[in-house]
This record gives C-alpha cells, structure tokens and sequence, in this order.
C-alpha cells in the first residue's frame, strides 16, 4: 500500500538542487491564496526588486518564469530569436550545447565557438566569430559552466557583442548569488538562472532579466514567439508594474513565497557578503582535498568557488565512492558530464549549502571511503589543512 513519503535528511553537495534553509521550507507551509489576491500582486512586486538587487540591475522586465531553470533559458531564446537569425553559440561543457539545440529549434543557424571542456570562453575566438559572421544578431554564453567548475568573463563577452551590434544571452543558472554578477554594468541583454543554486531555494523557478535593448527586439518581432507559455509580451501583462494584472497562468504561489524568502535572506546578509562566504569556504575545501592528494581540474583563476571540479584518483570507482557517501553519510556529490563522465566530481558549495561545517563533514566522509578503497591518498590529511585555512580566515577577520 503507498504511504506518504518521508525523505531523509540529505546534505546536498552535488551540483544542485542545494540545501535548502529552514526559513525557505517553511514559507512554503504559508496559506495558499490565490494569484490574482492583492496581497499576491504586492508580494510579486516585492520579489521583482528582490531580484533586480540579486540581478544588479534596473531592467524593468525582471521576474521569476514558473518553470526551472531549463525554461529560462528557452524564454530568453524564443523571445530575443527569429527563424533566420545568426546565433554566436560559446560551448565549453554541457550547457552550450543546450543553447545550441534552443537555437535550432528557433530556426536560426548557431555559429559554434568551442572551447576545451574545463577552460572559459576564448574571447579571441569569438572575436574572429564576429568577423566571420557579421550578421550575427545575438552572442550566447554560459557564465558559470555548471559540467566543469568554470567561470567565464561575462563584461569582456557582453562588451564584444554590443560593439558588434549583438544582443548577448547568458546562462547566470550557477552563478547568481555565488559570484560577482552585474547584469547593468556589464551590459548584458537576457539573463537567466535557476532557484535551486546559490539562492537556496527549491527547485522549479528560474529568474530572468531583459535589457531595454531586448525587450525593445521582443515588442518589435515579426514573428510569433513559438511558445505561447513563454511569451514574454503576454507575462508582461501579468508581471507589469501596474496593480491590474491580466491572468496569464497560474503562478506557483507557495513556492514564490519561498523565493522570496529566499531572495530576503540573500538582501540581509548582502550580496559581496554572500560572495565572499562562497569564497572562503571555497578555499578551505580546496586546501583539504589538496592535502588529502586529490588535484583540482580547473585552473585556480577560472574556478567556481560555488562549484569545485575534482580529478578522480586513477584506479578509484566513481560512482562507488558517491553511492556509499550517499549511503553511509546522507551526503550528495555530483558526477562529472558529458566528456568529463567518470574523470571528476562536482562538489558543491551553494548557498545555504556553502559553510564550514559541510567542507569538514565532507572532507571527512570523502577521506574515510577513499582510505578504505584503498587510494593512493593522505589519509587524515584533508580536515585539518581546511581546519587551519578557516582558522587564518577567522583570525584575518578579527584584525
């Protein structure tokens, strides 16, 4: 007979959904009204600039897509491109590639411009890109490479394809609230993340911003958007700043309570505060495992403090050792993707996730296994170097 479902209690240190903070799930438990409520209308006004402060921006057309972060990404594609178009697609993981099939599907041609898998965005070879192709109507990038742990230069991309008359569209999914993202200064046109990462929050919502420059191509299209949910003149009518909202569909009100709350608790503790949390404990994870014998993949300067890619020893089981730290510590790490598949593992340090507690918890659990499947490792290593890295950091602190 089916029983209500009761899941453990996991920590979740994979590559999304986060841990989830307390405050966040009960919201959530809030009294449902309805999504036409005045009171509604007022709440999602407030999540509108919650979200332009988590955005930096003062893009009117901000607002939360019912849908995940996948849906994001589609809204900004079928909205901004048209059967014909020229698309400059950058792909250095598995996310580029998502583009690309959004892009196609739009009856556009994607022009790839593809980079090593662990490596940013080469911003000369999207120059030549633009050379090659100066009809190309929009530059799209992932920000923060959720497959490999990389970061790539958002204000150098945005600025090349506004000098080439381009609309740029980046994938903030991994990147908003973990690291510095500053959609008005640096002139990016269509944004778009995801709840579940750095903010917190459940999954299931995905956050997006438009330029004026874009919104102006949106009100201008010849052609009908493809997808009539994602229609971004029809959800104008229902996010717009005026107090009459017209129905478009049926907003997930728990779960925007939850977004809010998440995005209040992102205000209060600030946003360069926020970062820097990501960071320091980004190094304290990172002195362990490198005491402990295991090598980073990606280079110091272009990693995700929020998302940490890990060399597998030579010889060690990966999904394995993820099976019995899920067992035997109620602890989730992510696999690697695509052509990183069975090469790394994807530690995640994410929001309400990224604290000193889990780095130890996981240093600890991730040690125990390894020692007992007989790696090459420094057994008993790994806590203590992240031990004296948060001591130096607390003590820098204090000065």
């Amino acid at each position: 007979m089916t029983s209500s479902f009761y899941p453990p209690l996991r920590t979740l240190m994979g590559p999304g959904p986060s841990d989830v903070s307390p405050r966040v799930l009960s919201a959530l438990a809030r009294p449902t009204i309805g999504h036409l409520d005045p009171l509604f209308v007022d709440l999602m006004d407030q999540i509108k600039t919650l979200l332009q402060y988590a955005f930096q921006t003062d893009n009117e057309l901000t607002l939360p897509v019912s849908a995940p972060g996948s849906a994001g990404m589609e809204a900004c594609f079928v909205n901004l491109v048209t059967p014909g178009d020229t698309v400059i697609v950058c792909q250095n993981g598995v996310f580029g590639g998502r583009m690309k099939e959004n892009v196609e599907r739009c009856g556009a041609t994607a022009v790839m411009v593809e980079d090593n898998w662990g490596e940013p965005v080469g911003i000369d070879k999207v120059a030549a890109a633009f050379d090659r192709h100066p009809e190309a109507k929009l530059l799209a990038f992932v920000h923060a490479e959720t497959s490999t742990g990389v970061r790539s230069d958002v204000a150098a991309l945005c600025a090349l394809a506004a000098s080439h008359g381009a609309l740029s569209i980046v994938d903030a999914v991994t990147s908003l609230g973990g690291i510095e993202l500053l959609v008005d200064a640096w002139g990016a046109d269509a944004v778009y993340s995801g709840t579940q990462k750095c903010l917190s929050c459940i999954p299931g919502i995905s956050p997006v911003t438009f330029s004026p420059r874009a919104v102006e191509l949106i009100r201008n299209r010849k052609h009908k958007v493809q997808s009539w949910f994602l229609d971004m003149q029809l959800i104008m009518g229902y996010w717009g700043g005026s107090a009459k909202r017209a129905y478009h569909h049926t907003a997930p009100v728990n779960d925007l309570y939850a977004l809010h709350e998440a995005l209040l608790m992102l205000q209060e503790e600030g946003l360069e505060a926020a970062q820097q949390r990501h960071r320091r404990n980004h190094e304290g994870l990172v002195a362990g495992l490198e005491a402990m014998g295991l090598a980073m993949a990606v280079a110091p300067e272009y990693r995700l403090p929020q998302l940490n890619s890990v060399l597998i020893p030579e010889g060690v089981d990966d999904a394995a050792v993820r099976n019995a730290l899920l067992r035997e510590y109620d602890l989730e790490i992510g696999a690697g993707l695509g052509a990183l598949a069975g090469k790394t593992w994807r530690i995640g340090l994410m929001g309400f996730a990224s604290n000193e507690r889990n780095v130890l918890y996981c240093l600890g659990a991730l040690d125990a296994i390894l020692a007992r499947a007989g790696a090459a490792i420094n057994s008993g290593k790994a806590v203590p170097a992240a031990r004296e890295v948060f001591d130096r950091q607390a003590g820098a602190a204090s000065a």
